[in-house]
């Protein structure tokens, strides 16, 4: 394909004095996508996660370009340095070692010390390893309507742990976290014995790479999983089914509210928060406040 084809990428208007957040492929070079390579071939200078991590896929492209260090322990002296940058004028890019910058990674602090400084902050997007395991995800997704809670990399103190096992065992939500080899198999054990024996849960290694693998399994599968893997190596992210209301289990509260907003037209707010209470099963305090909830959305 002729370079000609892509002219559509310089139509794009790309503002001088602006931080570009720009995503990488999470193991695919492929995945690089066209309006990241212009970017990164148009801006000034580029903060990286790691330089010489960096360095190879910007040789990879082509890109030749002045690079910065800005990593968790030097993001916010790295970020003025950035904003120097920005008031000379300059556009800069930001990468990550992987995957979309702030996500699990640097990046939230840079983002705020500039946007504080009064820059504009743009998005190129691209790979991510929570959307990509979102779409291959079926039945673990099924039931939770889109939602999902992430939980970034699942923690090692005990207290933490404790309490992500009970909010993911609560929440109706899909939950997803990223874990690394070396706890991998202690984390999908610990779950197992925490779930409930059929709760979905969708493992995924080494997402977008030469031995990429996802699995569909039911909670009480995961540790024979585990001990009959052939490899327990690279990175994983995990998904985890969102819990199933019982049948007498009364709606959430957007359920509940366009119940209210059904009745609003033709009832007060006392008349409604009784039917729901009649009829649902709910205390008429919590009732009641769904009603009003209703009443304020409907002025708005």
């Amino acid at each position: 394909m002729d370079a000609g084809a892509f002219e559509f990428l310089k139509q794009q208007d790309l503002p001088a004095g602006a931080l570009y957040m720009v995503a990488t492929p999470i193991g695919n070079l492929g995945d690089i996508t066209l309006r990241a390579l212009h970017v990164l071939n148009t801006v000034d200078g580029i903060a990286c996660e790691d330089t010489r991590h960096s360095a190879s896929l910007l040789q990879q492209f082509g890109i030749h370009k002045k690079c910065l260090a800005l990593h968790e322990h030097n993001e916010i002296s790295g970020a003025q340095t950035v904003i120097q940058h920005l008031a000379n004028n300059e556009r800069w890019a930001y990468i990550s070692d992987a995957g979309t910058p702030g996500v699990s990674d640097p990046g939230a602090r840079l983002v705020n010390e500039v946007e504080k400084a009064g820059f504009r902050v743009i998005p190129i997007p691209g790979a991510s390893a929570v959307a990509a395991s979102i779409s291959v995800s079926g039945s673990v997704m099924l039931n939770s309507e889109g939602r999902f809670q992430f939980l970034g990399f699942w923690p090692n103190k005990t207290k933490e742990r404790d309490s992500l096992l009970q909010d993911i065992s609560a929440s109706k939500k899909t939950s997803i976290f990223f874990e690394s080899p070396h706890n991998i198999r202690e984390t999908l054990v610990l779950l197992a014995n925490h779930l409930e024996p059929g709760r979905k849960v969708l493992v995924g290694r080494e997402l977008t790479k030469k031995f990429e693998q996802i699995v569909a399994l039911e909670a009480a599968q995961l540790t024979q999983w585990v001990n009959d893997a052939e490899s327990l190596k690279g990175e994983f992210v995990i998904l985890i089914a969102g819990r199933q209301a019982s049948s007498d289990e009364a709606p959430d509260h957007a359920a509940l509210l366009k119940w209210a907003n059904a009745l609003s037209p033709y009832l007060g707010s006392k008349e409604i928060a009784a039917v729901l209470s009649q009829a649902l099963g709910l205390p008429k305090k919590e009732a009641y406040q769904v009603a009003l909830d209703a009443k304020d959305a409907s002025k708005s």
